[in-house]
C-alpha cells in the first residue's frame, strides 16, 4: 500500500469508525466500498477484524446499558438468517434479493416517520436478527435492519446492543474465514496497519456520541440506514 493510499484509507476508516461510535453501527457500511476500491486485500478479512476490534471497545465502553433480553431474541434470528444468506450465496445470484432487503430497510424507516416504527419486542427482534444475518451475508446491509428496530432507544442502549451483536456475530464471520483460508498472517498484517484510525475514530466518537444523545440519535440511526439501502440499491442496479 502506498502512502496514498494509506493516507486515503486512514481519513475514510477514520470518519466511519467515527460514526459506529456514536450510533453503534455503519463502520463497514460506509467504508467498505471505498476501502475495496482503494486496496481490495483489506475486504473482507483485515475490516472485518478491525470492526470486531471497534466493536469489543464500543461493547466495553457502553456495557451498562446492553439489552441483554433483546440480544438474546435477536440472536435467535441472526444465526438463521446467516446460515441462510450463505447458502443463497452459495446457489442463486442475489442481486434482486439485496435490493428486496435495501428497500425493506426503507419501508422500516419509512414506518419510523410517520410514528408507526418498529418496536424492540421479542417478535420484531427476532425477525430484525433474521433480516440482519440474512442482508449482512448477502450485502452489507447487515447492521440497519436492528439499528431500525432499535431507532426509538437511547444511544447508549442502541450502542451497547448492537455492538454485542455484532462482536459475536464478527467472531462467526472471522472464524468462517479461517476455516476457508482466507485470513491468515497476510490479513492480520493489514489488520494491524488499518487499526490506528479505527482506534482515532473510537477516541472521537465520544464528542459525536454525547451530541447525537441530546435528542439527535433517531434522526441519525435513520438516516444512515436511508444511506446504506439506497447505496446497496443503487450498486444492484449499476
Amino acid at each position: 500500500m502506498s502512502p496514498l493510499q494509506y493516507a486515503v484509507v486512514f481519513v475514510v476508516l477514520g470518519g466511519a469508525a467515527a460514526v459506529q461510535g456514536g450510533l453503534g453501527f455503519g463502520m463497514n457500511l460506509l467504508a467498505a466500498p471505498l476501502v475495496a476500491l482503494v486496496e481490495p486485500r483489506l475486504v473482507p478479512g483485515p475490516l472485518l477484524l478491525a470492526a470486531v476490534a471497534l466493536t469489543v471497545l464500543i461493547a466495553r465502553r457502553d456495557r451498562a446499558h446492553v439489552d441483554w433480553s433483546g440480544m438474546r431474541w435477536v440472536m435467535y434470528g441472526r444465526l438463521p438468517g446467516t446460515v441462510l444468506g450463505a447458502l443463497l450465496v452459495a446457489s442463486i445470484s442475489t442481486s434482486g434479493i439485496a435490493i428486496a432487503v435495501g428497500l425493506a430497510v426503507l419501508l422500516a424507516v419509512g414506518l419510523n416517520l410517520v410514528n408507526l416504527g418498529l418496536r424492540p419486542t421479542p417478535t420484531t427482534l427476532v425477525g430484525a436478527g433474521l433480516v440482519s444475518g440474512f442482508s449482512g451475508t448477502v450485502s452489507s446491509i447487515g447492521g440497519p435492519p436492528l439499528a431500525v428496530v432499535y431507532a426509538s432507544q437511547r444511544g447508549p442502549v442502541i450502542r451497547g446492543t448492537l455492538s454485542v451483536i455484532f462482536v459475536i456475530g464478527g467472531l462467526i464471520s472471522i472464524a468462517a474465514l479461517a476455516v476457508v483460508g482466507n485470513l491468515g498472517a497476510a490479513e492480520l498484517g493489514l489488520a494491524l496497519l488499518i487499526q490506528p484510525p479505527v482506534l482515532l475514530g473510537f477516541w472521537a466518537s465520544r464528542g459525536l456520541a454525547a451530541h447525537l444523545d441530546a435528542g439527535r440519535t433517531k434522526a441519525a440511526v435513520l438516516s444512515v440506514s436511508v444511506m446504506g439501502a439506497l447505496a446497496v440499491i443503487a450498486s444492484e442496479l449499476a
